[in-house]
């Protein structure tokens, strides 16, 4: 229960101090360029999986799901 407490305790101050952060000009840029490199992350992942899941419906003979 103990380990509960520190984990939420530690997840809000995480918050807060990210909303401070976020509050300079650096903090904006910092947090926009981890956006960018996430959401490419994200998309990468997503590209891989379709390629992956059409190349294994084509080896089944399936047609490819619609996006």
């Amino acid at each position: 229960m103990k380990s509960i407490l520190w984990f939420t305790v530690g997840v809000a101050a995480g918050f807060a101090v990210a909303h401070q952060v976020n509050q300079t000009k650096q903090g904006r840029d910092f947090f926009s360029a981890v956006d960018v490199k996430a959401r490419a992350f994200g998309h990468a992942i997503a590209e891989g999986y379709h390629a992956r899941d059409a190349e294994l419906r084509a080896e089944q003979g399936e047609t490819p799901a619609a996006l």
